[in-house]
Formats: structure tokens, sequence, C-alpha cells
């Protein structure tokens, strides 16, 4: 098993989840909607742990529905959800999320092009930016919500990669990032604030 990567996903989750991401690529670059990768596969794409849980896409509030109706007509299942910021499809087994208005950034037209290309599974891809993906996990912990996890495993493995002054600007001010911070100086993850 490499370091870092996670008990309990199989090699097959995985080769599910890169085929999924190759096919929904695919669709939206067919309707001409621009995207980001991000969420685990961001991570994974610069040398963090692999992803077993889902694909996650950037996209523009005025693309969501015609990303989404792309990814139906592909073939895959389509979910609406009660939440306002995402839609969601189904390759298989494998959700797809269309994430369209993240906790704590905005996704623009001059995000999308300012964003990294990088090969992902023969594929070139804009992938989101490491501080952004670190913005938007961290805007995500709340009181009930307090799963550290995955944010210091991507600061363990991705840590010389990451303006961690500039996340410190962006991200949320709460005591739950807060900790996060304290945990991950403690742990000598992440250098202490400049």
């Amino acid at each position: 098993m490499r370091p870092g990567y996670r008990s309990g996903v199989s090699t097959r989750t995985v080769e599910q989840i890169k085929e999924s991401l190759k096919r929904s690529a695919a669709a939206l670059r067919d309707a001409g909607v621009p995207f980001m990768v991000g969420g685990g596969l961001a991570s994974w794409a610069r040398g963090g742990p692999e992803s077993g849980h889902d694909v996650d896409f950037f996209i523009k509030a005025d693309d969501a529905e015609r990303a989404w109706k792309a990814l139906g007509e592909s073939g895959m299942r389509l979910e609406r959800p009660p939440e306002d910021w995402l839609l969601k499809a189904y390759d298989g087994a494998v959700l797809i999320d269309l994430i369209f208005a993240p906790s704590g950034i905005e996704i623009t037209d001059e995000m999308i092009d300012s964003a990294e290309e990088i090969e992902i599974v023969a594929q070139s891809m804009k992938v989101l930016s490491l501080e952004d993906l670190m913005i938007t996990k961290l805007a995500c912990l709340r009181e009930h919500e307090l799963d550290y996890e995955s944010h210091l495993e991507v600061a363990r493995s991705l840590r010389e990669q990451i303006d961690w002054n500039a996340v410190r600007a962006s991200a949320p001010d709460n005591p739950y990032v807060r900790a996060f911070f304290v945990m991950a100086e403690g742990l000598e993850l992440i250098p202490p604030r400049s």
C-alpha cells in the first residue's frame, strides 16, 4: 500500500473513479462547459492520496444546468439534490458532483482560465489550485462536521506545494479553521504563520 493511501479504498473503486472522470470530463468538454477538477482528484493529480470517493467538478453557476444535462445525455443518471450549491450525476455507482457555489470561493471565468492544466488519466484538464482546494475544504468545517482527516492528509502530502499564507488569508476565520491550523502546525505539517 502506498503511503497516504486510504485503507478500505479498493483498487477497483479507484479505477472506476478514474474511468468516470474520463467519461464525464469528455461529456463536459464536448458540451463546451469550462470546468476544473476539484476535491480528492485535484489533490491526487498533484501527488496526494488516491481518491476513492467521487468526482468533483467546479463550474460557474451559469453553466450548471447545461453541464448537468450534458452528463445526462452521455448516459449518466441525474439527481437534483436539496442543496443549492451543486448538482449530481451517477456514472454507474460513481458519483459526479457539479459544484457551482462552493463555500469559501466564487467560480469565475478568470479562475477557470488561470487554473493549471494537468494531465490526469491521459487527458489534459484544468485543476483547482491547491490553495482554493484547501480553502473550500476548510470552509466546510462546522460544529457537526469536524472530520479533519482528509484536511490533514492533504496538508501532509502536498505541504510544499501549498502557499499556506494565501490559505490563511482567504480561509474563514472561525474556531474550526483555527483548530486545523493549530493541529497542522503542531504536527509540523505546515509552517507557522509568518
